[in-house]
């Protein structure tokens, strides 16, 4: 929770609650870098397994909804502390993620993102599918797509 409420603004960070019941029930889709000088958490990566096709925000706080068999993952945050960015560390973890979920046999990665991270996403891969349904955090995302076989 720490390193989420230092990467996200207090309107767009998970709830310790919602975090808690993440890590206990979908740890299968969490991925956490650590510096190996340090044993310090440089990032993680977390999401939820869903057969849904749409991103919601109910995925931020309903645990109920992960299905561990699910084909398509829904990412809920890419967290890396500021002093790890600027070095690769967010693409690093993005690319062992997905050749694990694709590993996984799922079928697609979805994420939001706001407007200044859209290129972002868009060079590890992800296409831009415009504005999002999701309002979390009172903000205006994008919706971004990463399907197997497609972007590879």
């Amino acid at each position: 929770m720490e390193i989420e409420n230092i990467c996200f603004p207090s309107n767009e960070a998970c709830t310790p609650e919602s975090m808690a019941e993440r890590a206990s029930q979908a740890q299968e889709t969490f991925l956490v870098a650590v510096d190996k000088k340090t044993d310090k958490i440089a990032g993680f990566l977390n999401g939820i397994a869903t057969d849904e096709d749409v991103f919601r925000d109910e995925f931020f706080t309903n645990i109920t909804l992960h299905n561990k068999n699910g084909k398509n993952i829904m990412l809920l945050g890419l967290d890396v502390l500021p002093e790890y960015r600027g070095q690769g560390l967010a693409r690093e973890i993005m690319e062992r993620y997905l050749a694990r979920e694709k590993g996984q046999g799922r079928k697609r990665v979805v994420l939001t993102c706001l407007d200044e991270k859209v290129k972002m996403y868009e060079r590890m891969g992800y296409k831009d599918l415009g504005i999002s349904a999701s309002v979390w955090g009172g903000e205006k995302w994008h919706d971004m797509e990463y399907v197997f076989g497609l972007q590879e």
